[in-house]
């Protein structure tokens, strides 16, 4: 194990164990001396090559083998990316969760589903709120997202003081009126801060991004024109957004049914919490649909990721137990397209379009604005913080770059910028700062129950499964004598379809059956000398005949 904490040496650790050039897993630690505060602890779904894994979590080793240190986790909103990991850290660590109200909400469901919410400490705080914790003193700074109650943090250290924006926008128009407090960002700038870390994800957009109210009046717009049902698919979390449409659908006297379980269990955690204002002559059932009259209907779903099995995906297949995608319905993905995602959303907007629906989407409406900062905001906020030095953190690798030049552009020096990868250590001390090792990280795949039992080695194989299939060779020997008694039987599975391809199994059986009166002698040798043999005979054979690469699976009985 490195111990990057040298005694007598006061320094402060920055270390990133995931949220560095990729979007999503954001997880920052934070060490000085003996103690250790851990920023979000987020999750990624996976990528079009994790065949059957359900979601990535950060690697957390780093914690593990230092677990006497770590102190809690500061969470700064409640999305995803930021919390969907902490059932799995919670169950390694034993330490506290901090948070804002609806942050807690949001974990506090999670971690029932776990069988974690009497097992953890959860830990309120609000903005403009100072919680002490070991060596760090954390201040939680209000800030304007996609998400209600989200955070910044000032953190105070012996070694100086840093800026944590969490994911941020600067909207003067935010739907609960709760702006971002530019006053205690100036004030850390005042103050002297040492270094700031900044959401990097619109770092390749001009300008500024637009005010959640936009959306109120697309909706207005596409609500006054809609003569049958209104079907939005939006972000379970995104409070903001059924709180739009709550109050367009009162304003034309239609009713709101939630479908899904996680906007239903959301939107009444938020409106148990006073986040969200749902007037009892605007709220229905799903059991109400049947009766309502289609120009009465608001339906709020979760699909809006073109996931296979989410609601509004079922929909779209005409596979959906109780509703039903009729011509002249109006369909809204109201949210972005996640890169990867492109190709499912496109699928389930065609099929929609195929039902007679009228679909709006990103591309064609305004029905959608960004919850993160464009490049005038991001440099609004390295003005208000004044670093001296600076690690663009929340993005793509090119996001990082965009930014750090963005910061150079600001009379930040170049060699104060810290473009990092996961694992890569800043030091801070009295002298300044730099890069300094790296510490284990990565990405552990979660397959169902399995954490981390699924590596790079098997979704290779199932990537190799997926494109060319599998071909098992039984053969029973005779232990004593080394003859075939059995076989060779050959199966399939993704390869051919045996029945129309009778006549090439037979010819496999064959290559098989000749290679082994070759080497008669060697079939007394130990079987993997023959199984690499049957494997490295039919590989060729296949590959001269036909150009595929089966997965090959010699299977020998003694008998």
């Amino acid at each position: 194990m490195i111990d990057y904490w040298r005694m007598g040496e006061e320094s402060l650790l920055i270390i990133h164990l995931g949220g560095v050039g990729e979007i999503g897993l954001n997880m920052t630690v934070f060490q000085y001396g003996e103690d250790i505060i851990v920023v979000d602890a987020g999750l990624m779904f996976p990528e079009e090559e994790m065949l059957g894994v359900d979601v990535v979590i950060p690697d957390i080793t780093y914690l593990l083998q230092n677990r006497e240190k770590v102190r809690g986790i500061v969470i700064t909103h409640g999305h995803e990316d930021h919390i969907g990991a902490l059932p799995y850290v919670l169950r390694e660590l034993n330490i506290p969760v901090y948070g804002t109200a609806l942050t807690l909400g949001l974990i506090s469901e999670k971690l029932k589903e776990h069988d974690l919410d009497d097992k953890s400490t959860l830990i309120p705080v609000r903005p403009r709120e100072v919680i002490r914790i070991g060596a760090f003193s954390v201040e939680c700074i209000r800030i304007t997202h996609s998400i209600v109650d989200g955070i910044g943090l000032g953190i105070t250290t012996p070694a100086g003081r840093v800026i944590h924006t969490g994911d941020f926008k600067i909207d003067q128009t935010p739907v609960d009126g709760e702006l971002l407090d530019i006053h205690r960002f100036s004030t850390y700038g005042d103050m002297g801060t040492l270094v700031l870390l900044a959401d990097s994800t619109n770092a390749e957009k001009e300008g500024y991004s637009l005010s959640e109210r936009e959306v109120s009046i697309a909706f207005d717009t596409i609500f006054a024109s809609a003569k049958k049902r209104i079907i939005i698919a939006t972000f379970a979390s995104n409070i903001h957004r059924i709180q739009q449409v709550v109050d367009v659908a009162s304003k034309y006297n239609r009713k709101v049914i939630l479908n899904g379980r996680s906007i239903v269990n959301n939107s009444r955690i938020a409106v148990e919490l006073g986040y969200l204002r749902y007037p009892s002559d605007v709220t229905a059932t799903i059991e109400d649909l049947a009766t309502l009259p289609d120009d009465q209907v608001v339906l709020v779903t979760t699909g809006s990721q073109g996931e296979p099995m989410s609601s509004l995906a079922r929909m779209a297949m005409d596979d959906h137990k109780q509703i039903k995608v009729l011509e002249g319905d109006t369909v809204i993905l109201s949210s972005r397209f996640i890169p990867g995602n492109e190709r499912a959303i496109g699928r389930v907007i065609n099929h929609l379009f195929r039902r007679g629906a009228n679909v709006f989407y990103e591309q064609v409406s305004d029905i959608h604005v960004s919850g993160h900062a464009c490049r005038e905001e991001q440099k609004m906020m390295i003005n208000l913080v004044r670093p001296k030095y600076f690690i663009p953190i929340h993005g793509e690798y090119r996001h990082l770059v965009y930014h750090a030049r963005l910061a150079e552009n600001l009379n930040i020096p170049r060699e104060n910028i810290f473009i990092l990868e996961d694992g890569e250590v800043v030091r801070f001390t009295k002298d300044g700062g730099a890069k300094e090792g790296k510490v284990e990280s990565g990405r552990v795949f979660v397959d169902g129950k399995g954490i981390g039992d699924v590596g790079n080695i098997v979704l290779r194989d199932r990537q190799h499964l997926g494109t060319d299939g599998m071909i098992i060779v039984v053969l029973g020997i005779e232990k004593s004598t080394a003859k075939v008694l059995v076989g060779p039987e050959i199966i399939s599975r993704g390869f051919v379809y045996v029945e129309a391809s009778q006549e090439f199994i037979e010819e496999l059986k064959t290559v098989v059956l000749t290679l082994l009166n070759e080497m008669e002698e060697e079939l007394k040798q130990e079987w993997v000398v023959v199984k690499d043999r049957v494997t490295a005979a039919l590989k060729r054979h296949i590959k001269k005949k036909i150009e595929r690469r089966p997965m090959i699976i010699p299977i020998i009985i003694e008998m």
